[in-house]
């Protein structure tokens, strides 16, 4: 996992041990060990990490108006109960979220107003509840309803 993969040293002196692993990967996840030796004691402990995915099909950039399938999973083993994907959740009235079985949002005809931030939560049946965010990014003209655009003789015009 070199060089993802940092400890510390300066944290471990007043008893920190943390692994520190970036970027994680969907293959990183799995149950960890950490191991202590101190004088003549070990001290162990085991951390199990999960690993989130979103992935876009077709991949990043986003075309407007070109069909959209966002997929959210996880390394989590329960059954999957619930997935929903919140659009904008603390802008206001702009906010949607959706809500199926499926772990696949289709958007068929992504506009500019689709992008912006993206919360997927998977809800499994062992009642555990597990997010990612991501910002989605959409290649198209944010421009005026209206195709006429008015100006004034020797103003400028956007």
């Amino acid at each position: 996992m070199k060089p993802r993969v940092s400890l510390q040293d300066s944290a471990s002196r007043s008893g920190n041990f943390s692994l520190r692993i970036v970027p994680v990967r969907r293959e990183d996840a799995g149950l960890y060990e950490a191991q202590v030796k101190y004088q003549r004691e070990v001290h162990s402990c085991h951390v199990e990490l999960g690993v989130i995915t979103v992935t876009l099909s077709p991949p990043s950039p986003v075309i407007e108006n070109e069909l959209l399938l966002m997929s959210c999973n996880s390394s989590h083993r329960a059954s999957l109960v619930e997935t929903c994907w919140f659009h904008n959740e603390h802008s206001g009235p702009t906010s949607r979220t959706f809500c199926s079985l499926s772990r696949t949002l289709s958007i068929l005809h992504p506009a500019m107003s689709d992008a912006g931030s993206w919360r997927c939560q998977l809800r499994y049946s062992d009642k555990e509840i597990i997010s990612a965010t991501f910002n989605l990014q959409i290649l198209g003209f944010d421009g005026p309803t209206n195709p006429v655009v008015y100006a004034a003789a020797g103003s400028a015009a956007d």
